[in-house]
């Protein structure tokens, strides 16, 4: 479940619970609110400000696949007709049994503080931690058997609220923050955090299943876009290319290595095609705790640090056909992009070890 970073608000949002949630300075920071000025000279309105505009040259490579992705929008007609989202009517809340362990913030609709402490694990913990990530894994997989037109994303909700419950586990994004439902669907414009309604699939969606499960303890976290119908090229496109930055992302994290090189990484293999890499969103820490420290940046970064073998953290990244800007609805959780262009997002929780990264959330 992505974070928003900047400007925005469980996997990534300005958050939640309606007109009862309130923000935390961190979780304000991660969950999309809007963010003042780092520099405090900056806010000052007798301060006169430049701006200095930096480009780069682009390789004919990189021009090329700009210009073949601008034609492909102009002439897609499926692009051009597609309905802007619109929101369905949200089913109550499903139940859960008593007798299955619940995280911690399920008892209040306040946003958890983002733990700063990274989430290290003994064996025991490793053997938990799997488990978790496993389930998760198989939930994703079966929630994608069910995307086809007119099945709609509470449908999906139910049953993968089913799935989860008859495996012992808790859904961990239900009651998040006041989230309402036990997955995140998000549908062709929208970037994350859509939350399951009424609406019916149509034939040349596209739609993004974020799964997190809560068992024995620990959270395991994944999501992935799937195609439903007859989907046009260059959405087709844009869901591939972001399934390949996410694993690119992966190949280079080790015991060691910078935090900062994922993000350098998935942004050179994006901006190969034209696409945005948006920056609002970010991956995090995960295990006990649902979100902690590292915040994983998708796009080019300073950030400092470095991994440590035995850590666990998601890698989410989010691209899009258009704008990486972003709009989030009354609800105060499904965040489209600003221009309605399609947006696409892969995620797994992996593992850093000596030589390289265990992916957990393995499909």
């Amino acid at each position: 479940m992505a974070f928003a970073l900047t400007q925005l608000s469980a996997s990534s949002l300005i958050i939640h619970g309606g007109d009862h949630a309130k923000l935390s300075a961190s979780s304000t920071l991660l969950m999309g609110s809007p963010l003042t000025s780092r520099n405090p000279s900056l806010s000052s309105p007798n301060l006169t400000r430049r701006l200095v505009v930096h480009s780069k040259r682009l390789s004919g490579l990189e021009e090329a696949m700009r210009i073949r992705r601008e034609r492909e929008l102009r002439t897609s007609t499926t692009s051009k007709r597609r309905p802007a989202l619109k929101r369905g009517k949200v089913s109550q809340r499903l139940p859960v049994p008593d007798h299955i362990p619940k995280p911690p913030y399920v008892s209040s609709k306040l946003l958890p503080e983002i733990a700063n402490e990274h989430q290290i694990h003994d064996s025991e913990g490793l053997v938990r931690m799997r488990a978790a990530c496993e389930l998760a894994a198989r939930v994703v997989d079966y929630a994608g058997t069910l995307v086809r037109p007119s099945v709609t994303t509470n449908e999906i909700d139910k049953a993968v609220h089913q799935m989860i419950i008859d495996a012992g586990a808790y859904p961990s994004p239900l009651g998040y923050g006041g989230f309402p439902k036990s997955v995140c669907t998000s549908v062709n414009e929208c970037m994350c955090h859509g939350i399951p309604d009424s609406r019916q699939l149509q034939d040349g969606d596209i739609i993004n299943i974020d799964v997190t499960v809560y068992l024995n303890g620990y959270h395991g976290d994944t999501s992935k876009t799937f195609l439903c119908g007859n989907v046009n090229n260059a959405m087709a496109r844009l869901v591939k290319v972001t399934e390949e930055c996410m694993y690119k992302g992966i190949a280079l994290c080790k015991d060691g290595a910078l935090f900062r090189k994922i993000g350098k990484r998935i942004s050179e293999h994006a901006e190969k095609f034209g696409y945005g890499v948006v920056d609002r969103f970010v991956g995090h820490g995960i295990g006990t705790v649902f979100h902690s420290e590292p915040l994983i940046y998708h796009h080019r970064n300073d950030k400092s640090g470095h991994m440590v073998e035995g850590q666990t953290f998601t890698i989410e990244p989010i691209l899009t056909l258009g704008t990486t800007e972003c709009i989030t609805w009354e609800d105060n959780w499904t965040t489209l992009t600003a221009d309605g262009s399609p947006a696409a997002q892969f995620e797994h929780t992996i593992l850093i070890t000596k030589t390289g990264a265990e992916i957990l959330t393995k499909y």
